[in-house]
């Protein structure tokens, strides 16, 4: 799939991952969409890119077809989403205080796994009324899982559960979507330069960058980007979820 002239929507467009896949598509001549809640952020980059911003909230249902409504209206149907936005609270099942609170587990659900099957089955239903290309394809879904789905670490229960979500649903919604013509990727990070990890104490960073074989740093967002152009570009890449980690496997702690 060629993304020049094409719609696309990054979810969490306004910074880490998602502002680093917005800005490698405009460059590659899509239309680039970016939902944040974030909408402040996500217009300077949006101004920096030639790109439409849009505040959405992906776990809510209104909220996010609003915004999928706008971008048909200015961009056009969607024909290629990346799911970016998402959040990485710890919290351990029964801390100090006693049992997590269930509204927090269940808040990390619904951004994260409800917010991307939310954005999914919206762009999927833009893309089926798309004219197919050659391969007859008509558009390209990735969703963001994490390491932390198969090696989730104390205090991940509730992100390694979102993340594991996004894993199990890459395959059949590929095989669903697949008589459309749209295929469903999904990428799952290591650790990667966003500003949560970069905000973190230098001898916090030193720590976790010493735990990645090769090579021993955080992952760029370009990085990530070059990861959902090749995606775009390899029409028989679908239903795989896609490592991205510097060979790192976590440990408990």
């Amino acid at each position: 799939m060629d993304v020049n002239g094409l719609v696309a929507v990054v979810t969490g467009g306004a910074s880490g991952l998602g502002e680093g896949t917005a800005r490698a598509l405009a460059a590659a001549g899509a239309k680039v969409a970016l939902l944040d809640m974030g909408l402040e952020k996500a217009q300077a980059v949006a101004n920096e890119i030639g790109g439409l911003a849009i505040a959405c909230d992906v776990s809510d249902a209104i909220s996010a077809e609003k915004a999928m409504n706008e971008v048909q209206e200015k961009l056009g149907a969607c024909a290629i989403a990346v799911n970016c936005a998402g959040i990485a609270p710890a919290m351990k099942i029964v801390g100090r205080e006693g049992p997590c609170d269930l509204a927090a587990f269940s808040k990390v659900i619904q951004v994260n796994l409800i917010g991307s099957f939310n954005i999914m089955r919206l762009a999927a239903a833009q893309m089926q009324t798309r004219e197919a290309n050659e391969d007859g394809e008509r558009g390209l879904i990735v969703n963001t899982a994490s390491v932390a789905a198969f090696e989730g670490q104390i205090g991940q229960a509730a992100y390694s559960a979102s993340k594991g979500g996004v894993v199990g649903m890459t395959l059949p919604a590929a095989r669903e979507f697949a008589k459309t013509g749209i295929r469903v990727n999904a990428i799952a990070p290591g650790l990667f330069g966003t500003p949560m990890l970069l905000g973190m104490p230098q001898e916090v960073q030193d720590s976790l960058t010493s735990t990645l074989p090769f090579p021993s740093r955080f992952g760029r967002p370009e990085e990530y980007a070059k990861l959902v152009l090749h995606m775009a570009d390899n029409a028989i890449m679908n239903g795989e979820v896609v490592r991205l980690d510097s060979a790192l496997r976590m440990q408990p702690r």
